[in-house]
């Protein structure tokens, strides 16, 4: 099924050469009407040099079997960036009225095993009990249709009132959305800030969440355009940030905290969760080796007032769990005996008392 939102991100691939916007950011998008393959949509340019590259992006990026009719009408003039508000009311994203919790998933830099945190911190979750929804909001570099065994599936549509939302993935007890579901996982996604602000927008507005206890929306890394769109658009309850236990991982996570904690966005930190802290053998599960040094997040979380909320150890089954589209966190009679799965247990735990403590 091909859905607006296919196609109002396939379009902000195409600039409008005078302005080198897009037009999806110029706000000449509209009257998108879709009937199986069969696709229409008025574009307000002005410019017909711009209908075959319309045409050509939707065939990119959504289907190349769509039938594409582009009504071009007049020029409008390029909108002006609106400036976003300081926070959208729950009316505005009816979609998630039902989440009593978000909870952002940060890190201030790639590489520290943030998306393998929040892929099994909502398997913890769920497994307590808990409604669980996980937002893969890392743009550029989604991961959870794989860490889940959920590429290729197949995004469906359902009606509220006058509009169509998508209905997420389910996978182990989890409601799962990811813009990985509408790109080709070989082709790199060449966003400038807007598109990807935007696509995060839809991925979180125009989904039907229903009743969820708490969602977990794995992050970008980084402290820019869409973690500003996250804070000023939903009402996320609190953040984790994710490090490792090196100094260079640690000075990232001071300007992660530093951008939660500024006026324009302050969201409470809830936590923080140092991956890799320790190396634990298969064979010789209550041995600890420190191998990129010890508890220099600790530290770091006592000088900043901050919980500590989880040491993850540096194990093997944890990538190949991943890798698998098994979070190692999931039970299975096999591991009786497994230091990692306890370790994600004890921060959902940890995660629960943390935002209970924030009322």
């Amino acid at each position: 099924m091909i859905t607006t939102t296919q196609i109002e991100m396939a379009l902000g691939h195409v600039n409008d050469p005078a302005t080198e916007r897009t037009v999806t950011e110029l706000g000449w998008l509209s009257n998108i009407q879709i009937d199986g393959l069969d696709v229409s949509f008025d574009l307000a340019s002005g410019d017909a040099s711009l209908v075959q590259p319309c045409v050509d992006a939707i065939h990119e990026y959504v289907d190349r079997n769509a039938s594409v009719s582009v009504n071009v009408t007049n020029r409008l003039e390029p909108a002006a960036p609106a400036a976003q508000p300081a926070a959208e009311s729950d009316n505005a994203m009816p979609g998630l009225a039902g989440v009593k919790h978000i909870i952002a998933v940060a890190s201030g830099k790639g590489g520290v095993g943030k998306s393998t945190v929040a892929a099994n911190l909502a398997v913890s979750l769920a497994k307590s009990g808990a409604r669980v929804a996980l937002v893969d909001a890392d743009i550029y570099g989604p991961s959870m249709p794989i860490m889940f065994d959920v590429s290729g599936e197949q995004v469906f549509g359902h009606q509220v009132g006058d509009k169509t939302y998508m209905l997420p993935v389910e996978k182990y007890g989890i409601k799962l959305m990811s813009v990985g579901f509408f790109v080709d996982p070989e082709k790199a996604l060449i966003w400038r800030g807007p598109m990807a602000s935007s696509a995060l927008k839809q991925l979180l507005g125009d989904t039907w969440w229903g009743d969820i206890d708490y969602m977990v929306v794995d992050m970008p890394p980084g402290t820019g355009d869409v973690q500003l769109t996250l804070a000023q658009t939903i009402p996320v309850t609190g953040a984790i940030i994710v490090s490792t236990p090196q100094q260079v991982a640690l000075a990232d996570v001071v300007r992660g905290v530093q951008m939660f904690r500024a006026e324009a966005i302050d969201i409470p930190v809830l936590g923080f969760v140092e991956n890799m802290a320790y190396f634990t053998p298969a064979e010789l599960p209550n041995n600890r080796y420190y191998i990129f040094g010890q508890g220099g997040c600790r530290k770091l979380a006592s000088e900043m007032g901050i919980p500590l909320l989880g040491e993850i150890p540096l194990v093997q089954r944890i990538a190949e769990s991943g890798d698998a589209g098994k979070p190692v966190a999931l039970y299975t009679p096999d591991m009786s005996q497994s230091p990692e799965r306890d370790a994600f247990d004890a921060l959902a735990q940890n995660t629960i008392n943390a935002i209970n403590n924030l009322k």
